[in-house]
Formats: structure tokens, C-alpha cells, sequence
């Protein structure tokens, strides 16, 4: 990676990041297209996706670091011109999602009649939950396998080929279901068996394209301790940062349920919008963590800079338009999602809070992606334990103190998308600011 001139980087910036929002895309189009075709099947077969869909979340959510710890591992072998090397890297990650999602899938599929029950769910509903996801349990593996053979794929600087792939993947999963729960009549197990299809599907497609990577580059198919040990203790460090962000999203939730079912749902309206805008950071980021990964790997600190001054910057852009788009549409997105201009109302005042926290969201989002590409996973964990520590007693305080309506609802997201994010962009940008996450080992 060389010193480029800033139309160049710009290029390059952009070459990565517009392919890898649409694969970031395909993914929540899997879970459209599913729940519109169940949906059809009537209210409990819905219902019944709604839970396995969020046990299925928890899941992957938790194993995306099988990603994010091999991009900056490959990357940094690219940058060094090791392309066989970086390869036999990502494919050890490939072996341990493999690993991982045999062991997750026995699992799920044992306890998947007591982690229904849990939920108090109907009969009906919790019957369609438990068919749906004992038989996707078994696509778990196919599903940790794509997160790090995607990472294999970014750090050797190609998202578009992970687009393609999504997409194949996303026009088989439609077909398979139609077939499977309208021609079959097999209802919401056809569901389940033609998306677990789909996804050992794209892990074929995956197989392919590693295989012939290997073939050329001499790169080893076998795994190597080496490389399963540096992915998992790397995984490990990124698994414990993606805890401290689930607790504090599910603590937030929960203190929204206390202030009640519509602020509850007025809070839901308010992060979908955050994570709807979330996608295009996070192609940005993921572009951040290719480029800072081959950047060190060659060893060309200036670069590294340079990327990380360029995309903070773009970021902060970027969340500047989209805060005022949302500022603009605060009135009406209430009624958009439901028809009530109460809810318009109750939530308007949170989605400006919003609004103006955009550009804060963009730098965290940035900044972790290059921290990521980096390899500095311990720090990021250890911030994220860190980041609870202010984010806590505000919510607390929101908790006792802030009451219901627009203001209780407007409070809360002074207190995420200011607190919280406020402690994220100094925990980040402190560490940016040094020298030590320039020598991080990925």
C-alpha cells in the first residue's frame, strides 16, 4: 500500500465500501423475504419466526467477530505481499466458524424446546417457533463459515465478489421457500429448510472461489494451529466488545419497557431508524478495515493516517446529511410506521436527539472499524466494558427520574445516542490519537 493521492484513496475508499453495503444489505433481505412469505401462513407461524428470529440474532450477532477478526489477519499479510499466507489465515478462520457452528448447532438443537418455553409464548406460536428453529439450527455453520470467508475475501481488498454472492444467495433463498411452503405445503419448516439451503448453497459458492484462491497462491486448505489460535484469541477479545454492546442495547430496551409499551415501541421506531443508517457506516468501516490492515501490513504508516483521517471524514459528512434528512422526516416517521399521529408525536422529540448524535454515530462507527483493522481487538474489549460504566447510571437516572411521553422518550435517547456514544468516541478516539494501535498484531 502506497502513498496515494486523495482522489486515488477516494477510489479505493469507495471500491470497497459501496460493494460491501450491498452484501450488508442482503442479509436483513433474507429475513424480509422470510417473514413476508410466513406471514402468509397466518398470525402464529409469524409470531412463531418473530421468536426463533430473535434466538437466530442473538446467535449470529454474538459470532460476527469470525469476520472481523479475520479481515485485519489477512489484511496485514496482503499489505505485506504474503497473498499465499493471507489466504491459508482467512481459510484457518474458515475451519474454527466450521468448528464453532457444529458445536452451536448440536446445541441449539437440544435446547431448542426449553429456550422457546422460555418466552411464555402461546402453544400454537411457540410450536411454529421450536419447528422453525430446531431446523435452522442446522444452518448455523453455513452462516459462520460466509462471516469468515467474507472476512477472507475483504482483506485481500474484494467486497465485490461477496456482493454477487449475497445476492445469488438472497434470489435462491425467495425461490427455495416458495417452493418449499406453498408448493410443498410444508408451511414454516419449508421456510426453515429452504433458507438453511441457501446458506450451505452460499457456502459452496465460497468453497469455489477460497479453493481456487489456494490453488493459485499455493496456500494450505489444512488448518494450522497457528492460525486457529490467533483468529480464536483475536475472536475471543471481539466476542467480549460485541457483549458489552448487546448489554447495553438490551439494558436500554428495558428500561424503555418501564416507561411503557409506547414508548417501548416509539424507542423501537427510533433504533431501526439508527441502525437503517448504521448500514452505509458500517460499508465505510468495513472499507477502513481493509485499507488500515494492508496499510500496516506494509508498513506504511502514512497511509494508515491518511485512511483514517479520510474516512472519519466522510463519516462525519455522511452523518451530518443523514441527521438532517431525519431531523426533516422526525414529524411524519411515526406515521409512516404506524399510522397514528400520537406516535408522530410521543417520538418526534427522540428522533431529533437522533438527528443531532448522527455525526457522533459516524465516527464511532469509523473509528471502530479501523481500530478492527488494526488488530486492536483486547482494547476495543476492554473499552466496551468501559464505555457501560458512564452509559449505566444514566440510565439509571432516565430510569427514575424521566418519567413516560416525549420527554421520558426523548431522555432515553439523550442518554444512548448521547452518553453512550459520547463515551464510545472518547474511548476510540483517545486510542487513535496515540501510537500503540499502530502497533497492534492482527
Amino acid at each position: 500500500m502506497t502513498t496515494r493521492p486523495p482522489e486515488t484513496l477516494n477510489r479505493s475508499i469507495l471500491r470497497l465500501a459501496i460493494p460491501a453495503l450491498g452484501a450488508l444489505i442482503a442479509e436483513p433481505l433474507f429475513l424480509i423475504v422470510d417473514a413476508a412469505m410466513v406471514g402468509h401462513l397466518g398470525v402464529a407461524p409469524l409470531a412463531g419466526l418473530g421468536i426463533a428470529g430473535a434466538v437466530l440474532h442473538t446467535i449470529v450477532g454474538l459470532m460476527v467477530f469470525l469476520a472481523y477478526s479475520t479481515t485485519p489477519a489477512v489484511a496485514r499479510r496482503f499489505g505485506a505481499g504474503e497473498v499465499g499466507r493471507a489466504v491459508s489465515v482467512g481459510i484457518d478462520g474458515m475451519w474454527l466458524a466450521l468448528t464453532l457452528g457444529a458445536v452451536l448447532a448440536l446445541a441449539g438443537v437440544w435446547s431448542t424446546p426449553a429456550v422457546v418455553d422460555a418466552f411464555g409464548a402461546a402453544p400454537d406460536v411457540a410450536e411454529n417457533a421450536r419447528v422453525y428453529l430446531s431446523i435452522s439450527m442446522w444452518g448455523l455453520p453455513a452462516m459462520l463459515i460466509v462471516f469468515a470467508a467474507t472476512g477472507l475475501l475483504r482483506g485481500l481488498q474484494n467486497t465485490v465478489t461477496p456482493l454477487w454472492i449475497a445476492g445469488v444467495g438472497f434470489a435462491a433463498n425467495a425461490a427455495l421457500n416458495a417452493v418449499f411452503i406453498y408448493g410443498f405445503g410444508w408451511g414454516i419448516a419449508g421456510s426453515a429448510v429452504g433458507t438453511v439451503i441457501a446458506q450451505w448453497a452460499v457456502v459452496g459458492a465460497y468453497v469455489v472461489v477460497v479453493g481456487r484462491l489456494a490453488r493459485r497462491h499455493t496456500a494450505s486448505l489444512r488448518p494450522e494451529r497457528a492460525g486457529l489460535g490467533g483468529t480464536a484469541r483475536s475472536g475471543g477479545w471481539l466476542f467480549l466488545r460485541t457483549l458489552s454492546l448487546r448489554a447495553a442495547f438490551l439494558a436500554t430496551v428495558a428500561v424503555a419497557t418501564q416507561l411503557g409499551s409506547a414508548e417501548l415501541a416509539g424507542w423501537q421506531i427510533a433504533f431501526t431508524i439508527f441502525s437503517t443508517a448504521a448500514f452505509a457506516l458500517d460499508a465505510l468501516a468495513i472499507a477502513a478495515q481493509a485499507l488500515i490492515g494492508a496499510g500496516l501490513g506494509a508498513g506504511d504508516l502514512a497511509a494508515v493516517r491518511r485512511v483514517l483521517q479520510r474516512t472519519v471524514a466522510w463519516g462525519v459528512w455522511f452523518g451530518v446529511a443523514v441527521g438532517i434528512v431525519i431531523a426533516a422526516a422526525s414529524g411524519v416517521v411515526g406515521i409512516v410506521f404506524t399510522g397514528d399521529p400520537a406516535v408522530a408525536a410521543l417520538i418526534q422529540p427522540a428522533l431529533l436527539v437522533l438527528a443531532v448524535a448522527q455525526p457522533l454515530a459516524a465516527v464511532v462507527f469509523v473509528l471502530d472499524g479501523v481500530l478492527i483493522g488494526a488488530g486492536d481487538a483486547r482494547y476495543l474489549a476492554l473499552a466496551g466494558v468501559l464505555n457501560l460504566v458512564p452509559y449505566a447510571p444514566a440510565l439509571a437516572a432516565v430510569a427514575l427520574w424521566a418519567g413516560g411521553g416525549a420527554a421520558g422518550l426523548a431522555w432515553l435517547s439523550a442518554a444512548f445516542f448521547g452518553v453512550y456514544l459520547l463515551a464510545r468516541v472518547v474511548t476510540l478516539g483517545l486510542r487513535v490519537r496515540g501510537q500503540r494501535w499502530l502497533m497492534a498484531v492482527a
